[in-house]
């Protein structure tokens, strides 16, 4: 209830702010027309906290969903990027499959390819790890950071998975009741003497 959802629904412009601004690129993401929004839009992904698959799709044709709706490729080419992600994603076997018929991992790992199908040049995850056992948890986020080493996105994590998260990322912003309270890197934060920094920790 501190305004993490709303941060990232700005930044991939599906809320409106009221005041303020969202740069991307140098960019004000609400002075920008319908055409170049849409454009700026190609190049983020996003993982949402359920997975947000289409339950009546398998795991192939959500995974290549983005492609058919928003490129002109053809079958064959859909066909190979999908596998190859899939096999990024550790998904490879399982392309057949319906999201009721696979755990909730998979089901974060296949969103996670989804996401990853347009070669976003931003990456947001949202509590990536909710609903996951701890060590299915940490597999989730060490899937995250070894793609981020070969794809080099930029990464917005919103979790509460603190040990795992600081040691993948290189800056930390912490909201309190709709304000950023806390901005610098892992180490920093850990450092902080502010008592309400101290108390989340």
């Amino acid at each position: 209830g501190h305004g993490k959802t709303v941060i990232l629904k700005h930044v991939a412009g599906l809320m409106r702010p009221d005041r303020g601004r969202v740069d991307i690129n140098g960019k004000d993401v609400y002075s920008l027309g319908r055409n170049e929004l849409e454009q700026l839009r190609s190049h983020l992904g996003f993982l949402f906290q359920s997975g947000a698959l289409f339950s009546s799709l398998t795991v192939f044709d959500n995974v290549a969903f983005p492609l058919r709706e928003k490129t002109h490729l053809s079958e064959q080419e859909i066909k190979e990027k999908v596998l190859t992600v899939l096999e990024q994603v550790g998904m490879r076997g399982a392309e057949d499959k319906y999201p009721a018929q696979i755990s909730g991992g998979m089901i974060k790992r296949t969103a996670l390819a989804r996401s990853l199908m347009r070669n976003p040049e931003i990456m947001l995850f949202y509590e990536p790890t909710t609903g996951l056992d701890p060590v299915i948890a940490h597999t989730i986020l060490d899937l995250i950071q070894l793609i981020h080493k070969e794809l080099k996105f930029t990464g917005m994590i919103v979790s509460h998975e603190l040990s795992r998260v600081f040691q993948i990322v290189q800056k930390v912003a912490m909201l309190h009741e709709g304000a950023i309270l806390f901005v610098g890197t892992p180490e920093e934060i850990m450092a902080s003497r502010d008592p309400i920094v101290r108390h989340f920790i």
